[in-house]
């Protein structure tokens, strides 16, 4: 069995934490692990499960490899997507490559989101148990999760008749969109439907026969895209052309609601999508008054609060039901009937071109993370840390010069034609259009303060001559 990841998510409602260029799936939200680490760790004690395909856009593709770099499932194969087209496409490129080896083996492909929460280990292990015989009689398996309440963010799955000798296996007998709540509530007390897991399990050869006899033309420029794929270090690159020509839909409504082979099995296991504040609050640990605390949090006469401080001491007085997300450079405050809203915010924010919604002020890089510190016109000030071993690419600015002062480590510096070391207390000038790199020779992070001067400080101010991460 091969665990297919889909990564291309943006958890625009989990913003501000959740952000464009660094997305919930690689935050560790409820362990020291991210969501994709945790995504890979419910896996490793099932037996048979091979290392992972992991499907995620370019721009995401180091925070993969450097998640997954020491995975107990060994090396994973990343799949590189050049634009977002949905699941359905994303879930044929990684059957496509499954097969595409030198035996004769059909896997079993096990397609999960990389940003769900499951907390029943042993009850996620024994469906899958469930889901592979039926897999592997042909049948396209998805998991429904078990309603506890008339939730109105998710969509429905109804099931129909019982397989024959299957007490834990139904037919489908249709997909619907989010409900209101009354709606959710029928539902509900029906016992006929299951919240959409997003969740699915298939030999790979089922489901691109499925997708060649209901979604022909996503089948063609995936296998398209496949076929030109180009691959470089640690990653497999789809063809822009073709796979910018496939369909964008999801497996849902691509497979899942045409087949007659489909199939849904029941899941109780604690299961979550962490797609908003609310919910990242319920299955939180909460103190005597109800609230969750991550980080410098001072909370006096508050209850059933989720309280967030990623740096700075947040205090509370007297609020109740209130979601406070305090990043580096934005605090967002919300009642916790109201984080579904979180999405307009951004939307708006994204109307206005805010770069609030892209970046953090903490960015993380392949080689370290800078973060900034001040910015004003014609100057801005970072602190940029460099691990062990890392080096930035060798390269050139057209617009500002900067100035590198190191405050902890040891630096290794390329400036024009030379090459020298800088120690703590230390520091070099780098004129405008002076070619120059930075690196860490030594065994702990190296930190340095930046300070860039010029007419234009935008980051796209980068002319990059040699790479050892392929940018």
């Amino acid at each position: 069995m091969i665990p297919v990841i889909l990564s291309g998510g943006s958890g625009t409602r989990l913003w501000p934490v959740s952000r464009k260029t660094h997305p919930k799936q690689f935050w560790p939200l409820l362990s020291d692990d991210s969501m994709l680490q945790e995504t890979c760790n419910r896996l490793k004690s099932f037996d048979g499960m091979e290392a992972p395909i992991v499907v995620c856009n370019e721009e995401h593709r180091f925070f993969v490899a450097h998640q997954l770099h020491t995975s107990t499932l060994g090396s994973p194969a990343i799949i590189l997507e050049p634009v977002g087209r949905n699941t359905a496409p994303a879930a044929a490129a990684a059957a496509l490559h499954a097969l595409d080896n030198e035996t004769d083996e059909d896997p079993v492909l096990l397609v999960l989101p990389a940003d769900h929460v499951i907390e029943d280990i042993e009850a996620f292990h024994a469906a899958l148990e469930k889901a592979e015989q039926l897999a592997r009689a042909g049948h396209l398996v998805t998991f429904g999760i078990v309603p506890t309440a008339p939730e109105t963010g998710y969509g429905y799955i109804q099931s129909g008749a019982y397989l024959e000798n299957q007490a834990d296996a139904m037919r489908i007998s249709r997909f619907v969109e989010k409900p209101d709540r009354d709606t959710a509530g029928q539902y509900l007390a029906s016992g006929d439907y299951f919240w959409n897991s997003g969740m699915f399990m298939f030999q790979a050869s089922s489901y691109l026969d499925a997708l060649e006899q209901f979604a022909p033309a996503i089948l063609q420029a995936t296998s398209q895209a496949c076929e030109k794929a180009a691959t470089d270090a640690d990653f497999i690159r789809l063809e822009k052309e073709a796979f910018s020509n496939c369909p964008s839909d999801s497996i849902d409504y691509a497979v899942m609601e045409h087949t007659g082979n489909g199939v849904v099995i029941p899941l109780d296991a604690g299961w979550n999508d962490v797609g908003s504040w609310s919910a990242l609050w319920e299955i939180g640990d909460k103190d005597e008054n109800g609230n969750v605390i991550v980080g410098d949090v001072l909370a006096q006469n508050s209850h059933s609060c989720y309280l967030r401080s990623d740096s700075r001491l947040l205090a509370t007085v007297g609020i109740n039901d209130i979601m406070v997300i305090d990043t580096h450079d934005v605090v967002l405050v919300a009642h916790r009937d109201q984080v579904q809203e979180v999405k307009g915010l951004v939307n708006q924010l994204s109307e206005a071109q805010r770069e609030e919604i892209n970046i953090h002020a903490l960015v993380h890089r392949p080689w370290g993370c800078y973060q900034g510190v001040d910015r004003a016109e014609r100057y801005q000030v970072k602190r940029i840390t460099v691990e062990p071993g890392a080096q930035l690419s060798l390269q050139m600015h057209h617009h500002r010069a900067e100035h590198w002062i190191v405050v902890r480590g040891t630096a290794k510096v390329t400036r024009g034609e030379d090459t020298f070391i800088l120690s703590e207390n230390q520091s070099t000038y780098i004129p405008i259009g002076e070619q120059h790199r930075l690196e860490n020779p030594g065994k702990i992070p190296l930190e340095i303060i930046e300070v860039q001067s010029g007419s234009y400080l935008g980051e796209d101010d980068i002319e990059r001559l040699e790479d050892v991460y392929g940018r």
